[in-house]
């Protein structure tokens, strides 16, 4: 193995070992069961999972692809799999983009991992549920690799700079991009420029699919992508990301997902202020979700300010070189400053009364509410910037110990732009392209060693609650065995209505934070829910309005009769979880009981009337945009794979 490719399989190692510090306790058995993540051993193809239900498509396709795959693949182990890969792809995505962008040394992509894995902005979203989100998280990174890719060829832009040496292909599957300094194929270098474009369009198209897990996440990877692309890939690149779309455009058309949301969720899921810091410094640091709950112990203390600090420090020493790059470093310093700005701006007063306009009149607005989550945009700068301040204030060291010491040290003509890198002498060149001592070349590299540890430590220690998940909070469930039985006595149709009334659950099994209703992700048939949250005192109305009624209904005692015309055929108590039962004993007392235990229930109501029912050619439509999402994932991996980046040779 060459150096540079011992050095690339410490950066991958690295990122596994942070991985797995973050998710240890989930490599046990049992299932993710925390706020908003519900993962069970299997799901159904139901119309609610291709998004043809009451409720908005956000978890398109992301129910649908679990739902065909768990009958082969447990549906516990399909999630961790994605959240392991999502986070290590992450920390790798940041390093390579590191090393690409500005040829930084390993342990500068040491540090731009640890930026991109260990923050927040992470933790936070681990505690919320959100682990098909950090799908779409990891692939900002690649997405911006192969964006600047295209770019570049499609420009027929050479670079005036010396290409440096590295090795030939880039994992995870190639999904690789190019230095903005690097085109991948010029004439000259007599490289395939046809494989090379082919391989930059698959990368592109792959990082949209894959971030296109949830609407959220697509429109992440759209923002970074078509930022980069160029004026003459742009409109390939959208009609590329549009199909990677497909799943829940369509499902927005054919369902309810163009329904006004609630413009009460605009204030219930503003970002939030943290201690000490208000919204802006909240979002800087990558923090200020809207749920208090979800955060580490550490970010109400005033760890939340030192971390911030640091983390900001160590940005700002970065922020000049990641600007002189040019276009690719400022337009993701850009997108950075407004993903910060525009959030904080909308926790205003008159930003909430833009988005409940936006909410109301504008169809799928709903999705933009938890506006902290575009803060995410920042990650592909912030990581940039953290791997230019090693050298940064690595130089900058150097040149203040050779004025104390008032010696020749045979440091002076280092600057920051004649930067050494430690993964071999070939890595980098002085800017008077001459060759540089040994002994400068170790005392350099060493110091580039220590900046990185230090840079590291200030990014690990004000945030150490992240590890082993996230103070413990991550940690597997078993499911009562009942469930099972349910599932097995439901074999006629009709949806399901469940007991207790409302949206989230608080099982014995499931610890002390609520967690979503598992009963839509377990049961084979539609389960009615109303969507209506309750958030920082805020009560948010959701799309299920039949739903709504059925609910009432059944708190209020009605008979079999009525809940058969609202498309009920079967009624599901949760026995031991908290909440609302009404009058619904008057009901169950009608209604035909099944299967009962110590922990659920399950009553039949004969002849229910289909309700809502989609029609045959909604769901061929559906079924189809998500086969097409599959394929273009699929075939897109595929083909990147076959045609990697590969790196210019060097000039002599």
């Amino acid at each position: 193995m060459t150096s540079s490719g011992r050095a690339r399989a410490w950066v991958a190692g690295y990122c596994a070992l942070l991985t797995a510090i973050i998710i240890g306790p989930l490599a046990g058995s049992g299932y993710l069961l925390l706020r908003d993540a519900v993962s069970t051993p299997r799901s159904y193809l139901t119309d609610s999972a291709l998004g043809l239900g009451a409720a908005a498509p956000r978890a398109v396709p992301q129910d649908a692809l679990i739902a065909v795959l768990s009958p082969i693949i447990d549906g516990g182990i399909l999630v961790k799999a994605i959240l392991i890969v999502s986070l290590w792809s992450a920390g790798y995505g940041a390093a390579v983009l590191a090393r690409r962008f500005i040829s930084a040394s390993t342990s500068a992509q040491l540090v731009a991992a640890t930026l991109a894995l260990w923050n927040p902005f992470v933790a936070e979203r681990l505690l919320q549920g959100h682990w098909s989100l950090l799908a779409g998280y990891a692939a900002l990174p690649w997405t911006a690799l192969a964006a600047t890719r295209i770019r570049t060829i499609t420009s027929g832009h050479v670079s005036r700079q010396r290409p440096k040496a590295t090795s030939s292909t880039d994992t995870p599957a190639a999904i690789s991009g190019t230095s903005p300094d690097t085109p991948e194929t010029t004439r000259g270098l007599g490289l395939p420029r046809r494989a090379g474009t082919l391989g930059g369009w698959a990368a592109l198209i792959a990082s949209f699919a894959a971030a296109g897990l949830t609407p959220t996440g697509s429109l992440l990877a759209a923002i970074i992508g078509l930022a980069l692309v160029g004026r003459r890939a742009f409109l390939p690149a959208t009609v590329a990301w549009l199909a990677t779309c497909a799943p829940w455009l369509t499902a927005t058309a054919l369902g309810s997902g163009a329904d006004p949301s609630d413009p009460a969720g605009v204030t219930a899921f503003a970002a939030r202020a943290e201690p000490w810091l208000g919204t802006l410094g909240s979002l800087a640091g990558l923090g200020g979700i809207w749920n208090s709950e979800a955060v580490p112990a550490s970010r109400t203390t005033p760890l939340a300010l030192v971390g911030t600090v640091l983390l900001l420090a160590i940005v700002a020493c970065g922020v000049r070189a990641v600007w002189n790059l040019g276009r690719d470093g400022r337009t993701l310093l850009i997108i950075a400053v407004v993903a910060i700005t525009l959030p904080a701006l909308g926790a205003t007063t008159w930003g909430l009364a833009v988005g409940e306009w936006l909410v109301v009149h504008v169809p799928g607005a709903g999705l933009l509410r938890d506006t902290q989550k575009y803060v995410a945009l920042a990650m592909p700068a912030y990581a940039l910037c953290a791997a230019a301040a090693c050298r940064t204030v690595t130089a900058a060291a150097r040149r203040l110990m050779t004025v104390e010491n008032s010696t020749d040290t045979g440091l002076d003509g280092i600057t920051e732009s004649s930067c050494v890198n430690e993964d071999g002498p070939n890595h980098s060149r002085a800017a008077s392209d001459t060759d540089t001592e040994p002994s400068t070349l170790n005392a350099y590299s060493s110091g580039t060693r220590v900046v990185a540890t230090l840079f590291i430590a200030f990014l690990i220690l004000p945030l150490a609650d992240l590890a082993w998940g996230v103070g413990g909070a991550l940690r597997p469930v078993h499911y009562p065995a009942g469930w099972a039985q349910i599932v097995d006595h439901i074999d006629s149709p009709g949806d399901v209505a469940v007991l207790p009334a409302g949206m989230f659950r608080r099982f014995p099994y499931s610890g002390t934070a609520p967690v979503l209703d598992p009963a839509p992700r377990i049961l084979p048939n539609d389960v009615l829910q109303t969507g209506e949250l309750q958030v920082r005192g805020h009560a948010v109305t959701g799309e299920g309005n039949r739903a709504r009624t059925a609910e009432q209904a059944l708190l209020q005692g009605a008979p079999t009769t009525d809940l058969a015309a609202l498309g009920i055929g079967w009624i599901l108590i949760e026995r031991t979880t908290p909440g609302p039962l009404g009058n619904s004993q008057n009901t169950l007392t009608t209604a035909e009981l099944t299967y009962q235990d110590a922990d659920l229930a399950l009553y039949k109501i004969p002849n229910p009337t289909p309700l809502d029912t989609p029609t045959p050619t909604q769901r061929h439509l559906s079924t189809t945009a998500h086969l097409l999402w599959a394929l273009l994932l699929l075939a897109s991996l595929i083909t990147a794979s076959r045609h990697p980046y590969r790196t210019p040779p060097r000039f002599a």
